[in-house]
């Protein structure tokens, strides 16, 4: 049967490598870049070549690869199952590949794209995809083109615009990603990616929710999103949803506002899934307690007025009647203090401080619904804040900043 694409003349392969023999003929750099790819697939590999670089030097000191130091002789490829001509000596490259050729092994010349019998490809991987991009006819090779092919696509890849969702059953897992301060744009890369092969996503209230339109058909959506005063969802059973649905064979992604290990109780959903034998991973996030601050203009530090930062939970200082907080090393400490969820324990943390022995000028800064269209910010003083924060009925979610740096709000 004949091509039904004119000009096609190459048949794209995966080739599985582990602990069969690749022999390289060369020791330049571009001999190591094909070892390097050899190595990422666990190949058996020889390198035969008087000289070689400093990579493949390294690598035959460790031996995760051996070296035959000298110049290349019919028999090198004995036994390969792929061989690389990478001389950068055209007519040395040539008789490798007839040498490749007349034992009926494949050979990918490095000198000349069009030449030999094999291609490497530009390829990217992604999760547990490979993706390769390469030339249809040996003819017209062009590999900088397939690069250039090959990173948009990776880039789509990471944006999370491309379709990464399974459709045969696999293992589970958990990926906390998260989320950032609200706008969808400061979630990362790495989180898209996770949430464009999410099978599950367990959302909380202040994740950037507007990625939820982008997910596959089909995604499941559990929201547990927890405000002031009303935990529909509690902390151990969340962590019992993670380990049922990963158990399932789903890929879940657990998307949550901020940092999953800044407050955000990540390390006790990581661990229920350790206990379980899920597998399970961390995306970090833009945290709220330093990229709030910024979005109203604040640097939580700088030169002559902070040069450290300590971020509070405001549930610390409403629950001060089980655990009383010592305020006095926070008073005097001199840096800035962020405190996160704090809004309704506001009155506690002014006075506690002021208690503790805080200069009453002390200017505080309170930023709500920071990166969003409705983020305002209120200014004031340690002694003045809570008034005027009542007065305009500030609401969470809300970072609160205190020290000299708060002056800065714009």
């Amino acid at each position: 049967m004949e091509s039904t694409v004119p000009g096609v003349d190459l048949l794209p392969l995966h080739l599985s490598l582990a602990g069969r023999l690749v022999v390289v003929v060369g020791g330049g750099p571009v001999a190591a870049r094909k070892v390097d790819a050899a190595l990422a697939v666990r190949a058996d590999i020889t390198v035969v070549a008087p000289y070689a670089c400093e990579e493949i030097a390294a690598a035959s000191a460790a031996g995760t690869l051996t070296w035959i130091e000298r110049d290349y002789r019919d028999g090198d490829l004995h036994g390969a199952w792929l061989v690389v001509a990478a001389t950068g000596d055209r007519v040395t490259d040539a008789a490798v590949e007839d040498q490749a050729t007349a034992q009926r092994t494949f050979c990918v010349r490095a000198d000349d794209a069009g030449a030999g019998t094999a291609r490497t490809p530009a390829i990217a991987r992604r999760d547990d995809l490979l993706i390769s991009v390469g030339s249809g006819t040996a003819t017209a090779a062009d590999p900088r083109r397939a690069v250039a092919v090959r990173n948009a696509i990776a880039q789509a890849l990471d944006a999370g615009s491309l379709p990464l969702r399974r459709h045969r059953p696999g293992p589970g897992r958990v990926v906390l990603v998260g989320g950032g301060p609200g706008d969808a744009d400061l979630l990362t890369l790495r989180g898209r990616r996770e949430l464009a092969a999410a099978d599950v996503v367990v959302v909380d209230r202040l994740a950037p929710r507007a990625v939820l339109d982008e997910l596959a058909p089909g995604v499941l959506v559990l929201d547990v999103g927890k405000a002031p005063g009303r935990h529909p969802v509690p902390q151990h059973a969340i962590n019992a949803l993670l380990v049922e649905h990963a158990r399932a064979g789903r890929r879940v992604v657990r998307l949550k506002g901020g940092d999953p290990y800044v407050f955000g109780r990540g390390g006790e959903e990581v661990a229920a899934c350790r206990r379980a034998g899920v597998p399970v991973e961390v995306v970090p996030g833009v945290t709220s307690a330093f990229s709030v601050p910024a979005a109203a203009g604040i640097p939580v530090t700088h030169r002559g007025l902070s040069r450290r930062v300590t971020v509070l939970s405001g549930h610390d200082a409403a629950d001060s009647a089980d655990e009383p907080v010592d305020w006095r090393p926070l008073a005097a400490g001199g840096g800035t203090l962020v405190v996160l969820m704090g809004a309704a324990a506001l009155p506690e943390i002014t006075s506690g401080l002021l208690a503790g022995g805080m200069q009453p000028q002390t200017p505080v800064a309170v930023i709500e619904n920071g990166w969003t269209a409705e983020q305002r910010v209120t200014s004031g003083t340690i002694s003045d804040i809570t008034c005027k924060a009542k007065e305009v009925g500030v609401q969470s979610p809300a970072v609160i900043v205190i020290g000299e740096v708060a002056g800065l709000a714009c």
